[in-house]
């Protein structure tokens, strides 16, 4: 057993209702695969996420990953800032001292490569409303976003879309509290001690955000420009005979489900990301739509693979 003491059911539902905002989840490979990384599977049979798997998530016997983004209300209990690269650290207490100010307290948890940054609401909120407060709260400190500006490092803002349809999952992140199975490590909450009671505690007492303050956060404020998606673009019917770049010619779909392959986006993979090697989503009807779900732009993409989106020239 894993430092942090043997969790019953009881601290189970606890965790339950701190996290878990839908019932889909994905778990992490318990063995590394030829390149020494471990992934993340949904389970087969679309099996949803119970008391009892939750107790073993934080007793070290598997690790889940969680989706922040519920389809059916497009709301979510919580917000998660991911940060990885060099000063991340320093980005994440710039953000927690920020948030601080506006009266929200933000639970910072230690990870593999950085740190995360946690907030918790009363009650679910629109997924839509987080993001502009988030989003543009890094653009006041100059925190920078991945995929802001073709940025390639930066945080990441869980949940990562506005919206979802109800057959979509978004993108999940590390359940806390559980055992990495790369490093064979917990990684804790810094504001209590390191038992799972103890860490349980502590989240519980932080404020949470009720959706009038997050109202009044935002009040007068858009998502910035950058961060907006890209309306569809115009295509003209897709020809299979056609010389063009074909985005299938240099991914490997790993499964397709609900109208798309689904693929490792290689603009995350150069980063040491997309853990579960399906980040990308390619329309099966037409494959020259393609779509990160980390944020990385199609410029990103195709520098990644060698293959440049060419400029047209006037003239």
């Amino acid at each position: 057993m894993h430092n942090g003491g043997q969790a019953t059911l009881k601290a189970a539902a606890r965790y339950f209702k701190l996290f878990v905002n839908r019932l889909a989840y994905t778990g992490e490979s318990p063995n590394a695969n030829e390149k020494g990384k471990h992934y993340y599977y949904r389970p087969k049979d679309n099996r949803q996420l119970s008391l009892e798997t939750v107790r073993e998530h934080l007793n070290g016997q598997l690790t889940t990953g969680l989706y922040a983004l519920n389809p059916e209300t497009q709301r979510s209990k919580w917000v998660a800032i991911d940060a990885d690269y060099e000063s991340a650290l320093d980005d994440l207490l710039k953000l927690q001292w920020e948030l601080r100010q506006d009266g929200v307290e933000a639970a910072l948890e230690k990870s593999r490569r950085g740190a995360h940054l946690w907030i918790f609401a009363e009650k679910p909120l629109l997924a839509r409303h987080c993001r502009i407060y988030i989003y543009n709260l890094a653009r006041r400190l100059n925190v920078p976003v991945k995929g802001g500006a073709g940025l390639a490092e930066g945080i990441e803002v869980f949940p990562r879309q506005d919206e979802l349809k109800s057959e979509e999952f978004g993108n999940g992140i590390r359940g806390p509290l559980g055992v990495h199975r790369a490093t064979r490590k917990r990684y804790w909450f810094y504001g209590a001690d390191y038992k799972i009671e103890e860490q349980l505690n502590y989240l519980e007492r932080l404020k949470k955000i009720t959706e009038a303050e997050m109202l009044r956060f935002i009040e007068g404020l858009e998502m910035p420009e950058e961060f907006r998606p890209k309306p569809a673009m115009e295509l003209p019917p897709y020809d299979p005979t056609r010389r063009e770049f074909r985005i299938l010619d240099h991914v490997r779909a790993v499964r397709k489900m609900s109208g798309n392959y689904w693929a490792r986006c290689p603009s995350c993979a150069d980063q040491g990301r997309d853990k579960s090697g399906d980040n990308l989503a390619i329309s099966v009807a037409d494959p020259r739509k393609y779509k990160c779900w980390a944020g990385c732009s199609r410029d990103m993409i195709r520098a990644a693979l060698g293959q440049p989106i060419r400029v047209r020239r006037a003239g």
